[in-house]
């Protein structure tokens, strides 16, 4: 269902919007900005979401998807001048804004830089959030496009900062419009130039659920989280990881050469985050329990599949990798981290410490009962006894039956 509303900007004329509810549960927003004599100055259309992730009063980490963006206005948006370039503010939600800014050189235009804004006193988006009020996200771009070029960008692009991950597609926006008449020329970003399918497209009927082709074992990487000059987390790991949607399910390992690390540590919560150029964020999130161990409390991701489509799964009520404090956790062996039935992430190789790092260095580990043979032993003595015992009673059995064949009745 498509509906129009006019929203009146000052000193720009008249914008039209039109809100079309898209198919990754968000919302097309097309904006055509006119100036004083009613002609385009500034067109646009796309689709946006975001993604923040907050802490809580409880010191625990939650996960929101901002994409229904209800009531949209555009108070601020211009058309441009000698001293300042197009603009495009929307506000939307209780404290939300989002603003992109162009600039003008002498054969082409930029899209200079996003900003997006978010609320965090809003207690219907985030509920229980510890810190409360307005945060903003810078992001610089500097896309560059020829004069009287539409830009497109169909595919889904990622902008990762901080705690906020922004997702774009559907792209399609003009500035400094000439004429007042919307090019027919379209100046096409990269992705699209190597790839011709929409990251949208959910239309299939899901078939019967494939089995994956194993993989081999995952190359280990080793990853750490600073604070300050310090280094207060260590993880050494072989990542592989299960997932199933629309009942196909696949077998994905990590690259340590091309994924990046980055988090934070606190005294009772530490953040390893994973991201690289299909994976939004890997999260393993750790918590202290009774003041003396830590576990691993919580997994989220967000990563692109094969198709285009984004796979987003969290879970915050997790218990692995439990240690003591002070010490490092340590499973050489294949280990499965079960996050949901649709995902669950095989691990190999790994030791990891969230908390009390010395001098950058691992501590003592204490190892997973799948490491530890020295089990094995009293279970191989008991089993021995066992098959002596065993013996013992069956010469025992045909010793007494020899004996009573042997007597004669008198």
């Amino acid at each position: 269902m498509v509906c129009f509303r006019l929203f009146p900007v000052p000193g720009s004329g008249l914008v039209l919007v039109c809100l079309v509810l898209g198919a990754v549960r968000s919302y097309a927003l097309e904006l055509n900005l006119t100036d004083s004599e009613n002609a385009t100055c500034l067109y646009a259309k796309w689709q946006m979401n975001f993604t923040v992730r907050y802490e809580t009063t409880n010191k625990t980490y939650k996960t929101v998807t901002i994409s229904d963006h209800g009531t949209v206005t555009y108070n601020g948006s211009i058309c441009g001048d000698d001293q300042n370039g197009p603009k495009i503010a929307v506000q939307f939600g209780p404290g939300f804004s989002w603003i992109a800014n162009f600039t003008k050189a002498a054969s082409t235009y930029s899209i200079d830089s996003i900003s997006f804004s978010y609320n965090t006193g809003d207690n219907t988006t985030f509920p229980d959030a510890e810190d409360k009020g307005i945060l903003t996200v810078d992001e610089l771009l500097a896309i560059k496009i020829p004069l009287n070029d539409l830009f497109r960008c169909n595919s889904l692009s990622t902008l990762e900062k901080n705690d906020v991950v922004q997702h774009y597609w559907d792209v399609l926006v003009q500035a400094f419009v000439q004429n007042g008449t919307v090019s027919t020329n379209e100046f096409l970003c990269d992705k699209d130039k190597t790839s011709t399918v929409a990251p949208t497209v959910h239309t299939t009927v899901p078939s019967p659920t494939t089995t994956p082709t194993p993989k081999e074992k995952p190359e280990a990487g080793t990853y750490s989280v600073n604070n300050g000059n310090d280094t207060c987390l260590l993880a050494t790991m072989g990542l592989q990881l299960n997932i199933t949607q629309d009942k196909v399910a696949s077998v994905i390992n990590i690259n340590p050469n091309t994924t990046h690390s980055t988090g934070s540590c606190r005294s009772h919560t530490a953040l390893l985050r994973l991201n690289s150029s299909t994976i939004k964020y890997l999260d393993f999130v750790f918590a202290v329990k009774n003041e003396n161990r830590f576990y691993l409390k919580e997994v989220n991701i967000s990563m692109y599949l094969v198709n285009g489509s984004v796979f987003s799964i969290a879970n915050n009520n997790l218990s692995y990798w439990d240690a003591p404090l002070g010490s490092s956790y340590m499973c050489n062996k294949e280990q499965t981290v079960s996050v949901s039935g649709a995902f669950q992430i095989n691990t190999f190789d790994l030791r990891v410490q969230p908390f009390n790092v010395t001098q950058g260095k691992y501590s003592t580990a204490q190892e997973c009962s799948l490491d530890d043979d020295t089990i094995l032993i009293p279970i191989i003595v008991g089993a021995g006894l066992s098959g002596l015992i065993i013996v013992i009673v069956i010469a025992y059995v045909i010793g007494r039956r020899k004996s009573y064949a042997g007597y004669q009745t008198l």
